[in-house]
């Protein structure tokens, strides 16, 4: 249920009354509607389930593939979810520095891995289209490879790297 913020745990009862806790001071009730789409995803049909996964280890396939047409970037690839943190450190030690770089200059979106605890690295998600996880890699290279062309197109709009 990614983004509901509802799941469970399965436990020792010294953990689960720690985490019941932390849980009670921290939030509150589950809505109804949440509760019943929890229902919903556990007990209804499960080919979408199925499908979302072979999209998302394809578009992870596709997102490491990309990355590893840059020269010192680093990236484990994920086994359970749809983002991936590799480290940039090659091009920027501080990731918020160098992910508000990429927003600006690149228009990507990106999360810094000091978020994280992991300084150097940024978090990319694969949760997206094939197209549009391989344009941003491609931008993300423009604007961090020198040898890349000077000018990059977004849709009409013209992008000029005068930084490097």
């Amino acid at each position: 249920m990614t983004g509901f913020r509802i799941g469970w745990v399965v436990s020792s009862k010294a953990l689960t009354d720690v985490m019941i806790n932390v849980q009670a001071q921290t939030t509150s009730c589950t809505s109804v509607l949440l509760q019943a789409a929890a229902e919903g995803a556990l007990t209804g049909l499960q080919s979408a389930v199925e499908t979302l996964r072979l999209t998302l280890e394809n578009n992870r396939n596709v997102m490491m593939q990309e990355l590893q047409s840059f020269e010192g970037v680093k990236v484990t690839k994920p086994d359970g979810t749809y983002y991936c943190l590799p480290d940039f450190r090659a091009y920027n030690g501080n990731s918020v520095e160098l992910s508000k770089m990429l927003l600006s200059r690149a228009l990507v979106v990106t999360v810094p891995g000091k978020e994280f605890g992991m300084e150097g690295y940024l978090r990319l998600s694969y949760a997206t289209t094939i197209k549009d996880v391989k344009q941003g890699i491609e931008r993300i290279k423009w604007a961090l490879d020198p040898t890349s062309p000077r000018e990059i197109y977004i849709g009409e709009r013209k992008l000029v790297r005068d930084w490097l």
